[in-house]
């Protein structure tokens, strides 16, 4: 089932000056997934870790100099467009495609965090090699997301039968899949790598590699309120800049005292006041790299080659590495 807001919802809990209730509360309250590994997730000591934690994070520090000042609220696939609209959350960071019946329900995606696509986990004892040979196969997944439409629209061009069984919340969906009731376990690839780390034997099972479709992960904010619709885009960007300049944040003290390029000046905040626009300092994308990184930096901690799921960084790299990930210039 996808989830669409209603013109009704947009008009509870106008999204005016977020930027300065956030301000004036003292911390940023942010909607994350309650598990979804390398994304947002608790670690054992009770603190979020993931890219889209690191995103509010980042978003933090930009505001306040200190990326502890966000509180993290889980919320479920079915109730978090709701929560958005309502005022209870911010900013929504948790892993959400942006689709246009999304995006014209009264709320806006400023950026692409994360390009992904549907696929699917299988045992390997099945030897299935393609999605195509899932043809008459039971398959589990997700309510409230777009991966039932995805499965439809699919099969049904290919001509292709599959008997679909749905559940409430990822644990669910994975203890059917581990339990023998379907064939293959379907959901955004980059969720596929954690759940396969949970199963009891995760050798024994493999996540192909087609994805039958696109899905661009983008935070949520409320329509209405450009001002803090930008500042969310320009915290990812920032990010992406940085990255792209060369500035991370083991070298960026380094790179403040002897930072040469325009660029890099800009980003730095040591040439023009770009964050007056935004309603910050003008060392605004600085705080952002020395508290939590560039994307290059938030990618390899969480989801990247030296973490248990190992994802690759592919059309999430920078546009001049291959990838997609592009940030306008700060200037």
């Amino acid at each position: 089932m996808l989830f669409c807001l209603t013109p009704a919802l947009a008009q509870n809990g106008s999204a005016q000056g977020t930027l300065a209730q956030v301000k004036a509360r003292g911390h940023l309250v942010c909607g994350v997934s309650g598990g979804v590994a390398g994304f947002s997730i608790p670690d054992s000591q009770g603190q979020w870790r993931g890219l889209d934690v690191d995103f509010c994070r980042a978003l933090a520090a930009a505001i306040f100099d200190d990326p502890a000042k966000v509180r993290f609220i889980p919320q479920s696939s079915a109730a978090r467009f709701t929560a958005l609209q309502s005022g209870e959350i911010d900013v929504l960071s948790r892993n959400t495609t942006w689709t246009l019946s999304r995006d014209t329900a009264a709320m806006n995606f400023p950026v692409i965090t994360f390009y992904d696509g549907q696929g699917f986990l299988v045992r390997k004892s099945l030897a299935i090699m393609s999605v195509k040979q899932l043809d008459r196969a039971t398959i589990c997944l997700q309510q409230g997301t777009t991966t039932e439409l995805n499965l439809a629209d699919w099969f049904r061009t290919r001509g292709l039968t599959y008997k679909v069984v749905t559940f409430a919340n990822s644990e669910q969906t994975l203890g059917a899949y581990e339990s023998g009731r379907c064939d293959a376990y379907s959901t955004d690839k980059s969720s596929l790598y954690g759940e396969r780390l949970k199963t009891a034997h995760p050798d024994e099972h493999v996540i192909l590699d087609e994805a039958i479709s696109k899905e661009p992960f983008a935070p949520g904010v409320r329509q209405g309120d450009d001002q803090w619709r930008d500042l969310v885009a320009w915290t990812h960007y920032a990010m992406i800049d940085a990255e792209e300049a060369g500035i991370a944040q083991a070298n960026v003290e380094e790179m403040r005292r002897s930072a040469l390029s325009p660029d890099a000046k800009r980003i730095l905040g040591l040439e023009g006041k770009y964050g007056e626009g935004l309603g910050l300092t003008t060392d605004w994308a600085y705080r952002i790299v020395r508290h939590v990184g560039n994307y290059g930096d938030s990618f390899e901690r969480n989801v990247g080659a030296q973490t248990p799921l190992k994802i690759p960084r592919g059309l999430n790299g920078l546009w001049n590495q291959g990838g997609l990930q592009y940030g306008p210039p700060i200037r």
